[in-house]
């Protein structure tokens, strides 16, 4: 069952230069394209992950998603409620309660004022819950100390203030939990505590994850799901085995020839070529065709829709 369904997504971000500016230097309004039609599922109970080079939209996908951001076009629907549509208010309030949110970096997301013990126990004080004894069971699940409550956030590690923030996502009994880049600010010892005990959470609480990162390895590790995002597009879905096994996208078999392998010493890989087109003045067709060594005219003038294509969805003109 899907428990978070988002249809024909798109968000554009008015850039422009303030109205006067722009009618003595007559300039149009800029407008970026973050997300361009994006639709996808995630069924309970699983993680999906978000994938694609800085800039493809992901951390946008997933801000629409928790409400942060409103949509342009398209729908993101949670159980069946679309938050940015629903006029019902305790339908909005019941679904908003089933959701949080991991941030990047862990220490700006945390009030410096606060003790840990208010910091996590803030989502269900504000709903008027009881707190009593909350935070210091929560941290106690997430590997930290109940004696740690009284504590500052200046006085962890980056990796337990993210175990921090894990508890504070857990204090409200959330069903999905979104996760932006949790774990690209530590190193990698700690990264591989943190996504282990996210993981042992997930089995534990019946979680669902959407998993926004640009480490390959980490996806492969934690996803049931993978999205691949070019120019905030979907270009390629599936699950790990078939993605890494056999990558049918171009710009996904450039993602996994450029990653870091640990059986890959003296490898010659060619570097990437070309950067992400500018959002604001993206090419016509297909986003990738600048970069795209199967690049044909098709592709400069015809956006490609995603296909199935043994166990995948990919959007390419010739994926066969």
């Amino acid at each position: 069952m899907a428990l978070v369904s988002i249809r024909n997504l798109t968000r554009i971000f008015d850039v422009s230069k303030p109205w006067l500016n722009r009618v003595v230097e007559r300039r149009p309004k800029a407008l970026l394209t973050a997300v361009s039609d994006v639709s996808f599922e995630i069924e309970e109970r699983t993680v999906y992950a978000l994938v694609g080079e800085s800039g493809s939209g992901k951390s946008t996908i997933g801000k629409m998603l928790v409400g942060l951001l409103g949509p342009t076009e398209g729908a993101v629907e949670i159980r069946g409620v679309d938050l940015a549509r629903e006029t019902d208010a305790q339908k909005i309030d019941d679904v908003r309660a089933d959701i949080q949110m991991i941030f990047q970096d862990p220490y700006a997301s945390l009030n410096p004022r606060w003790r840990v013990r208010d910091i996590i126990a803030e989502p269900v004080a504000a709903r008027g819950g009881d707190t009593k004894g909350l935070a210091e069971k929560l941290l106690e699940q997430v590997g930290l100390s109940a004696r740690d409550a009284g504590k500052f956030p200046h006085e962890f590690s980056g990796g337990q203030r993210q175990r921090i923030c894990i508890a504070r996502a857990l204090a409200s009994e959330p069903k999905l939990i979104v996760c932006d880049e949790p774990t690209s600010a530590l190193d990698v010892s700690v990264q591989a505590q943190v996504l282990n005990l996210m993981s042992d959470l997930k089995d534990q609480f019946g979680l669902t994850y959407l998993f926004i990162s640009h480490d390959l390895t980490v996806v492969q590790h934690m996803a049931d799901r993978i999205g691949v995002l070019y120019l905030g597009r979907l270009v390629e879905e599936a699950d790990p085995d078939t993605l890494f096994d056999d990558p049918k996208h171009p710009y996904t078999q450039m993602l996994l020839a450029a990653a870091p392998q640990l059986d890959g010493f003296g490898r010659e890989v060619a570097p990437p070529t070309g950067e992400i087109p500018d959002p604001i003045n993206p090419p016509p067709g297909c986003a990738y065709n600048p970069r795209c060594p199967l690049a044909q005219d098709i592709c400069r003038q015809e956006r490609p829709h995603l296909r199935n294509v043994n166990g995948a969805r990919v959007a390419c003109h010739f994926v066969d």
